[in-house]
Protein backbone atom coordinates (compact mmCIF):
# COMPACT_ATOMS: atom_id res chain seq x y z
CA UNK A 1 0.00 0.00 0.00
CA UNK A 2 2.87 2.08 0.61
CA UNK A 3 4.52 1.98 -2.79
CA UNK A 4 0.42 2.41 -3.96
CA UNK A 5 1.04 6.16 -2.60
CA UNK A 6 4.65 6.70 -3.05
CA UNK A 7 5.54 6.03 -6.56
CA UNK A 8 2.73 7.99 -8.32
CA UNK A 9 3.84 11.01 -6.19
CA UNK A 10 7.18 10.39 -6.98
CA UNK A 11 6.62 10.49 -10.68
CA UNK A 12 4.94 13.86 -10.83
CA UNK A 13 7.48 15.72 -8.49
CA UNK A 14 10.29 14.03 -10.76
CA UNK A 15 8.73 14.83 -14.19
CA UNK A 16 7.87 18.32 -12.60
CA UNK A 17 11.51 18.95 -11.94
CA UNK A 18 12.89 17.55 -15.14
CA UNK A 19 10.88 19.81 -17.19
CA UNK A 20 12.61 22.78 -15.58
CA UNK A 21 16.36 22.47 -17.18
CA UNK A 22 16.62 25.58 -19.55
CA UNK A 23 18.65 22.97 -22.12
CA UNK A 24 17.97 19.51 -22.86
CA UNK A 25 21.75 18.40 -21.30
CA UNK A 26 20.41 19.92 -18.61
CA UNK A 27 17.20 18.18 -18.44
CA UNK A 28 19.15 14.74 -18.98
CA UNK A 29 21.11 15.43 -16.08
CA UNK A 30 18.06 16.20 -13.57
CA UNK A 31 16.73 12.99 -15.02
CA UNK A 32 19.36 10.94 -14.56
CA UNK A 33 19.53 12.14 -11.14
CA UNK A 34 16.42 11.61 -10.09
CA UNK A 35 15.86 8.38 -11.99
CA UNK A 36 19.33 7.08 -9.70
CA UNK A 37 17.42 8.09 -6.38
CA UNK A 38 13.74 6.67 -7.53
CA UNK A 39 15.82 3.32 -8.46
CA UNK A 40 17.76 3.10 -5.65
CA UNK A 41 14.58 3.61 -3.44
CA UNK A 42 11.92 1.35 -5.43
CA UNK A 43 14.69 -1.44 -5.88
CA UNK A 44 16.77 -1.24 -3.21
CA UNK A 45 20.29 -2.14 -5.61
CA UNK A 46 22.96 -0.79 -7.80
CA UNK A 47 20.92 -2.62 -10.78
CA UNK A 48 17.83 -0.70 -10.53
CA UNK A 49 19.41 2.91 -9.82
CA UNK A 50 21.91 2.10 -12.95
CA UNK A 51 18.49 1.83 -14.39
CA UNK A 52 16.53 4.56 -12.69
CA UNK A 53 19.53 7.13 -14.38
CA UNK A 54 19.47 6.00 -17.56
CA UNK A 55 15.67 5.77 -17.25
CA UNK A 56 15.61 9.30 -16.22
CA UNK A 57 18.26 10.85 -18.41
CA UNK A 58 16.48 9.91 -21.36
CA UNK A 59 12.97 11.29 -19.99
CA UNK A 60 14.85 14.66 -19.14
CA UNK A 61 16.17 14.67 -22.88
CA UNK A 62 13.46 14.47 -24.79
CA UNK A 63 10.71 16.43 -22.11
CA UNK A 64 10.37 19.89 -23.81
CA UNK A 65 11.35 18.96 -27.32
Amino acid sequence: MRNFIILPTLAVVALSLVACGTTSSDRAVAGAVLGAAAGQAIGYDTSSTVGGAIIGGVAGAVTGN
